[in-house]
């Protein structure tokens, strides 16, 4: 069978896709960046070619920048910690203050979380001890899909194991009772948070867990502990030419995945391929920069006010579901792109036990960007959120606040940037509680209002903690955001 393009003259396509008669005498085709000329219904000059070039290329880097989200979001948080707190392959951070997480994506401000990113490449197969208790964590490959839960809704159940963790190309050593783990990449995020509420117990559980090479096994470092200690940091993807330089660096350090094929080869038009100095042109830096910014405004609106069929916890409310993929970013016939992009723009991380089906079992997390009225929530308005009562949270229920720029908690002269079932709240005599939000206090709901920022765009996540029936059956119902007036 011969091909169309045999049948159908290229300028006939091309008035197709204008919208107009085919003439053998088209001289111009109509698209979205302007009137291309043709000569013989071909591209009619060099100018013309490489102005088709520069859009195809810049198509390519708007969508490479969604693509990338995920990895650059760990190579950021990677790189920061280790330039900012001089954090090494087997030390962990905690993370305990507001002022502490003001670099993570969406991180809940109740409890510590305690994390490093250890590169297999320079550590050898890597030894955790993890403690018994009451904690939420595991390991993440660059990718941030889980390799595997740890505590309560990992292999160990809460009490505790022995992981070896081994990277691309290396063989899993003989290390009697533990669970062996392997990696796809060199570069893994371990992390935990602690959910028991005691202080001393919680102390006793991050200081119990220890972190080394397999080859160290007989003679282990202690696992140093380090805190920001006021020190800034973030791990907020980097804009414009930046994002495509960390991108570059974490790219050489890693192996292709089968899956990315085809975005390596479209990225090395733009100066990015493994084995190769990136040194990119004039134009190419203009043309990445352009579709970092483009990229990142179509990241907002895909986050923000997602397309995404069933996003909506409920049709009567405004809050979306915050997860919509698979943690390990696979459906049947496709890699769940723009689903993983939507959560990896505004946040970090997940794990099984994030996605729980369970009731009482890990956590559970709606968002809300937009108010009852659908208009987004502005840091110079006044809002509140009536919370019903008997939240179905096994262990506590919090309400978060983001700023929606940059994705990270508000930072306000206050530090307060969430409310939760284990703060000091005034409850109704129901047992509902409303909170508030805006840039000063309502008189009389002091302990219950959360400080916004004027001239700053927020979000809110609700998060449950052990999340019970009556969410997953939706037959609990969370009030929408509702702007104060007057």
């Amino acid at each position: 069978m011969p091909s169309i393009l045999t049948t159908v003259s290229a300028v006939a396509v091309f008035a197709l896709l204008a919208g107009t008669a085919a003439s053998k005498d088209a001289s111009t085709v109509k698209t979205p960046i302007g009137d291309i000329p043709l000569s013989l219904g071909l591209p009619a000059d060099k100018a013309t070619v490489d102005k088709l070039f520069d859009e195809m290329d810049f198509q390519r880097a708007t969508q490479a920048y969604i693509w990338a989200l995920p990895i650059i979001g760990f190579a950021e948080w990677q790189a920061s910690t280790k330039e900012a707190l001089g954090a090494g392959d087997t030390d962990l951070v905690i993370y305990q203050s507001v002022k502490d997480k003001l670099g993570i994506l969406t991180a809940n401000a109740t409890t510590p979380y305690i994390g490093g990113f250890p590169d297999l490449s320079k550590t050898g197969p890597l030894v955790i001890d993890y403690p018994k208790g009451s904690t939420a964590g595991g390991v993440g490959d660059f990718w941030q899909r889980p390799i595997t839960d740890m505590g309560e809704t990992g292999p160990d159940k809460g009490k505790g194991a022995k992981y070896l963790i081994v990277g691309p190309g290396q063989k899993a050593p003989d290390l009697k009772g533990a669970i062996v783990i392997h990696s796809p990449t060199n570069n893994v995020f371990f992390a935990f948070r602690v959910l028991d509420p005691d202080p001393a117990k919680a102390k006793a559980l991050i200081a119990s867990v220890r972190i080394y090479p397999f080859a160290d096994r007989k003679n282990p470092k202690p696992t140093e502990l380090i805190t920001p200690d006021g020190r800034a940091w973030s791990q907020v993807p980097p804009r414009g030419f930046a994002y495509w330089e960390r991108l570059n660096d974490i790219v050489q350090r890693e192996p292709v995945l089968e899956r990315d094929r085809i975005m390596m080869a479209m990225l090395r038009p733009l100066g990015i391929e493994k084995g190769k100095p990136f040194q990119p042109d004039e134009r190419q830096k203009k043309i990445l920069t352009h579709g970092a910014v483009m990229g990142e405004l179509m990241a907002q609106a895909n986050s923000f006010n997602t397309r995404e069929e069933g996003a909506r916890y409920r049709p009567d409310s405004n809050w979306d579901y915050v997860i919509m993929f698979d943690p390990f970013q696979e459906a049947a016939t496709y890699t769940q792109l723009d689903q993983r992009a939507k959560y990896f723009y505004e946040a970090v991380t997940t794990t099984k036990g994030m996605v729980t089906k369970t009731p009482g079992v890990g956590q559970a997390y709606l968002s809300a960007h937009s108010d009852a009225a659908g208009n987004w929530l502005d840091g110079a308005k006044n809002y509140s959120l009536h919370v019903p009562a008997d939240v179905p949270a096994k262990l506590f229920w919090s309400v978060t606040v983001y700023d929606s720029l940059n994705r990270v908690l508000i930072d306000n002269p206050q530090h307060i940037a969430d409310k939760s079932s284990r703060t000091d709240i005034v409850k109704n005599s129901d047992g509902s509680v409303d909170l508030y939000f805006g840039p000063n206090a309502p008189s009389g709901h002091e302990k219950n209002w959360i400080p916004t920022i004027p001239d700053k765009a927020w979000f809110a996540y609700f998060r449950f903690y052990g999340p019970l029936q009556p969410y997953f059956d939706k037959s609990w119902k969370l009030n929408d955001i509702e702007e104060l007036k007057g």
